[in-house]
């Protein structure tokens, strides 16, 4: 099972963390590594949202793109996904938000069995997709919401 987990104490306050983690529409007005993200439908307490980013490598960029299933859930400050389409099919994702006094720790946990490549889906999942591709956009992520919610801290 590949599980990545990219964490970091963000100098806001949990909800204000929380409300920018969940708007996923706008992540490409702040995120210059988001290619698009559409919501798709919503199903209930469900919504269906499709992403795109790039992975950069120095001066090239990687095109990534998934669909997920997404759930917020402001009571246990998580949003949670369900990767339904695209090669990280399966992929489970939990964004959680711990207050630490006027901070946030914030954390994004993945895990995943990996693509359904015989022969090679581990090592692809545990050397390659989770490291390079899942920790270099994850990090990013977290890292442009962090600068975003604190200037707004400011």
């Amino acid at each position: 099972m590949m599980r990545t987990v990219d964490a970091q104490r963000v100098a806001a306050p949990r909800e204000r963390v929380f409300d920018a983690a969940a708007d996923v529409e706008r992540w490409p007005d702040i995120l210059p590594h988001y290619r698009w993200v559409r919501l798709r439908e919503t199903r209930g307490d469900v919504r269906v949202v499709e992403m795109a980013a790039w992975r950069p490598f120095g001066v090239f960029k990687w095109p990534t793109w998934w669909l997920s299933e997404m759930w917020i859930d402001r009571s246990r400050f998580q949003v949670r996904y369900r990767h339904i389409a695209g090669i990280t099919r399966g992929m489970e994702v939990v964004w959680s938000m711990e207050a630490s006094g006027g901070s946030t720790n914030v954390s994004i946990v993945h895990e995943w069995g990996g693509p359904a490549w015989p022969l090679i889906r581990r090592p692809a999942a545990e050397w390659v997709i989770g490291p390079i591709f899942v920790h270099g956009i994850a990090s990013r992520t977290l890292a442009g919401i962090a600068r975003q919610v604190e200037r707004r801290a400011l």
